[in-house]
């Protein structure tokens, strides 16, 4: 694994080895990355971080060789193409690092094991080799985070001296402290320690004289006094307060919400939501930690307010009881006259957060019972968790949803080591665990349980055995922390709150792989989907253009086994996938066919459970649908999988109409062009010509078989065919009015000119392709057209290609169209290579060849080029590539100097 270090001067270290990098400017580049904490860095930023005012002419150029020379240097580094910069993702840091020994320092600290506290701050602060950041410059941004760093440091070397002195070693402590107040004088703490250590080593006179030296120092060069609190303390000695010799040694920070008892197990993954609920309730009066079944709401209250301090809700069955169960939380008991204005009393007195937990079962009353409560008590400051909103004016939500992957395989290892002490995870093991965190959705609930299995499955067994994964997780272990005797229970008491018409549509949906649209909820189901969002049983992502919606695999898992007839669910399921893609068609050549790839992209998991589905049901169904998706599958790189669903179709329905089969070869033969097969692609596409030629009915098919016959031609293939066959796919496209046919077949007749030798005369046709593709906005067809183009000029050395090639790339860029970027991409190596830029041109080349292995796409020999010089993709592709941001900045950099 690769460490960066950054607290001190820059280095790069694979487990104990150190990796050289470079020079002084990558060195940089790698800090200023790192210092943007796993965020986008804009291309201007990192110009001035690494040149100052002084950039190289083509700066862009410049850092895109830093770029991909580290990517060589650093094999398995995540650094991407983020917009107009780059980002480094998922770094193992020495921050990192440092602030994870913090956390477990302060736990420790809080459960008094101080010699353990002591060695994890010690360990903190090893990890410093010198100022954050050495290498970069002292600009505003970069002096704020060594600033902040610094602090940290500071304050951790006092902690690491309070810890030391808790556990009795106060001339250890002493030692430290000396060396702490010399190097920092004006940080009082550190001569409040010092003065308490040395009085509790017996040495009082010491002591007084420590808080006599600082004020001194303070007065003399700042012209202030001791704080109260070293005040105070020198008033202790000199009374030589009993106490004092037994007082935990002072902290660096007091607790927003002083805790009370907590569960035996370690709390893991939830320290920013602890954080961030103590801020809301600090400027809010009612927060709501919402979420779903086993997300850890019933944990983050406890760990937040201490269990003595938690209303439970999940046993209070009738509303009735509901003010005396939280009275007797509060400690109302024997109370004379009204007990619920004994209540009120007693919370104006209790200056505490009142927490009311799992109140999804008593939300209407919850929600009166709490208005009336904040009214009457104007002090109170009040808690819920709940599978939904109160619905209460003025609240305030803190949603709870599954832990962060590493979080998650995290508390997994935890959980294992603590029914097996002697088990250590590998790297393999650590990838199961992964996966097994990831088909669990990452609830801690269920993963508690699941790592009690892994003494009887292990934790491949468990992954392969999760399709019954209620039976398999068993029980939950005996804890005040759910009411519930298994993870089946908790999610039914979720689906026993719903009504008839919401637990209706959540059994629907089951079936839905990968989440949904609004769509998929149907006529009339808007308001109870948004129910179901609200009760925590679908969520819902609206970061997006659109909203999208999922269930939880723990949640679909019972939608299933609750379903009634899961076949007809799935049954359903296959009908609206067919329907989507229906509508999709025509939109995949249109003017929507950006967002017409987009939506099917996301839809990809349920196209291919819905095709799933067919072909083992409705096999016609499922070849028209894999037929439809024929540009989808091109466009997305998916020609592998693509061709493997029609050839399956095709043979399971040797019986389906004469149109259906011809269209599912057309676009097999499609799938196999782009895969360099061009010989099986212009046999197919000539029996489909002679499948429908003479059958009136089916013109249009026609049109398009003539189309993809001209296109499948290029290069190498007959000029005679594809002139003969783009003529009269326009001629047809005309006749019907097929807008999109129209341009495509003008660009395909353009080209088959090129091909016969009428150059000019084919340039001229393809210019006016792009003219009308851009008028009717088909940005597809315009790109394609641009490509033809560029192929006839690709060999020009004044890289007169380049500025079409540029703007094709764009516009493949935002139809989601992978096979053309690559074929684009070769071109446009090819391009810069005979304009005399080999290294712009090796990049190109590296892009092309890693998406080229790993997709199947051949977009070498496609359309109107068919040069590959020696050697340019032969052997393994690169395993650390450029992107194809990268590739995008470098083609763009070069037309712009053309």
């Amino acid at each position: 694994m690769q460490t960066f270090g950054v607290l001190g001067p820059f280095e790069v270290r694979a487990g104990d080895q150190p990796v050289h990098v470079g020079g002084r400017l990558p060195r940089r580049l790698l800090a200023i990355l790192v210092a943007g904490e796993g965020l986008p860095v804009p291309e201007d930023s990192l110009a001035e971080g690494l040149w100052g005012g002084r950039p190289p002419r083509n700066p862009a150029g410049a850092l895109q060789v830093y770029v991909s020379r580290l990517r060589r240097a650093l094999p398995g580094m995540e650094l991407r193409r983020s917009g107009g910069g780059y980002q480094l993702l998922a770094a193992d840091t020495d921050v990192e690092r440092f602030h994870a020994h913090l956390v477990r320092a302060r736990a420790l600290a809080a459960e008094d094991r101080h010699a353990d506290a002591h060695e994890a701050f010690e360990a903190a602060l090893r990890l410093w080799r010198g100022t954050p950041y050495e290498d970069l410059a002292d600009d505003e941004s970069t002096a704020a985070i060594r600033a902040a760093l610094v602090e940290k440091r500071d304050s951790a070397q006092e902690e690491s001296a309070a810890a030391l002195l808790a556990t009795g070693d106060h001339a250890g402590a002493v030692a430290a402290l000396e060396l702490l107040v010399r190097a920092a004088p004006y940080r009082e703490s550190r001569w409040q320690l010092l003065a308490l250590a040395l009085y509790r080593a017996g040495r009082q006179a010491d002591a007084l004289n420590a808080v006599r030296r600082v004020r001194t120092l303070l007065a003399e060069e700042l012209g202030v006094d001791p704080g109260v609190e070293l005040r105070q303390l020198e008033g202790r000695i000199l009374s030589q307060d009993p106490a004092l010799s037994q007082d935990p040694a002072p902290r660096a920070a007091a607790e927003a919400v002083e805790p009370g008892d907590r569960p035996l197990t370690s709390f893991i993954g939830r320290d920013g939501d602890v954080a961030l609920l103590s801020r809301l309730v600090g400027t809010h009066r009612l927060v709501t930690v919402v979420g779903p079944a086993g997300s850890g709401k019933t944990r983050l209250a406890v760990e937040w307010a201490g269990r003595d301090a938690v209303v439970r809700l999940a046993d209070v069955a009738d509303p009735a009881h509901l003010a005396s169960a939280v009275a007797g939380t509060v400690g109302v008991t024997g109370a004379t006259g009204d007990p619920y204005e004994a209540l009120v009393k007693r919370l104006r007195l209790h200056r505490k957060p009142l927490v009311l937990d799992n109140c999804e079962h008593l939300v209407g009353e919850v929600a009166r019972l709490v208005v009336d409560l904040l009214d009457r008590v104007p002090a109170l400051r009040l808690v819920a968790t709940s599978r939904s909103p109160l619905g209460v004016d003025g609240e305030h939500h803190l949603p709870l949803g599954p832990l962060a992957a590493e979080d998650a395989v995290t508390l997994l290892t935890d959980r294992i080591r603590a029914g097996r002490p002697g088990w250590v995870g590998q790297d393999t093991d650590r990838r199961d665990l992964r996966r097994l965190a990831d088909a669990l959705d990452r609830l801690p609930l269920a993963l508690e349980l699941a790592a009690a299995r892994v003494r009887t499955f292990g934790v491949p067994g468990l992954i392969e055995n999760l399709d019954d994964r209620f039976t398999v997780l068993g029980r939950i272990p005996h804890s005040r922390m759910t009411p519930h005797a298994t993870l089946q229970e908790a999610v039914a008491w979720s689906f026993d709150l719903l009504s008839g018409e919401e637990r209706d549509l959540a059994v629907r949906l089951w079936p839905y792989e990968g989440g949904f649209p609004l769509e998929a909820a149907g006529p009339g189901g808007l308001g109870t989907l948004v129910s179901l969002v609200d009760q925590s049983v679908v969520t819902a992502e609206t970061d997006g253009g659109s909203p999208r919606y999922w269930m939880l695999e723990t949640i679909r898992a019972y939608g299933r086994s609750v379903d009634a007839d899961p076949a007809a669910s799935r049954a359903a399921h296959a009908r609206w996938v067919r329907e989507l893609v229906a509508r999709a068609e025509g939109d995949l050549q249109g003017v929507r066919s950006a967002t017409t790839m987009a939506a099917l992209r996301l839809e990809l998991p349920n196209l291919r459970a819905g095709l799933a589905h067919d072909l083992a049901h409705a096999p016609v169904e499922a070849l028209r649908t894999a037929a439809r998706l024929m540009w989808f599958w091109i466009r997305s790189g998916l020609l592998a999988e693509g061709n493997r669903v029609l050839t399956a179709a095709l043979a399971a329905a040797p019986d389906a109409p004469l149109g259906d089969t011809v269209r599912a070869k057309a676009s097999s033969a499609g799938l196999f062009y782009f895969t360099g097969d061009v010989t099986t692609a212009r046999r197919m596409l000539s029996e489909a010509n002679l499948a429908v030629g003479s059958e009136p009915g089916h013109r249009s098919l026609l049109a398009e078989v003539r189309y993809y016959q001209a296109l499948v031609q290029l290069p190498g293939g007959e000029p005679a065919i594809a002139l003969e066959a783009s003529a009269e796919a326009h001629a047809i496209a005309t006749e019907t009015r097929t807008t999109w046919l129209i341009a495509a077949a003008s660009m395909a007749w353009g080209a088959a000119l090129v091909m016969a030798g009428r150059t000019a005369e084919g340039q001229h046709r393809l210019r006016a392709a792009v003219q009308l593709a851009d008028a009717s906005g088909l940005v597809w067809t315009a790109a394609l057209s641009e490509l033809m183009q560029a192929q006839t000029l690709v060999d020009a050395r004044e890289g007169e290609a380049l500025p079409l090639l540029s703007s094709s790339l764009r516009r493949f860029a935002g139809e989601g169209d992978l096979s053309n970027q690559l074929a684009v991409l070769h071109n446009g190596a090819l391009a810069l290579d005979a304009a005399g830029d080999p290294a712009g041109a090796a990049l190109l080349r590296d892009v092309v060849h890693f998406h080229q292995a790993r997709s199947g796409i051949q977009p070498t020999g496609t359309f109107l080029q068919s040069v590959v010089p020696h050697g340019w993709y032969e052997g393994a592709p690169p395993e650390e590539p450029p992107t194809l941001d990268d590739a995008v900045a470098v083609l763009t950099a070069a037309a712009r100097a053309v």
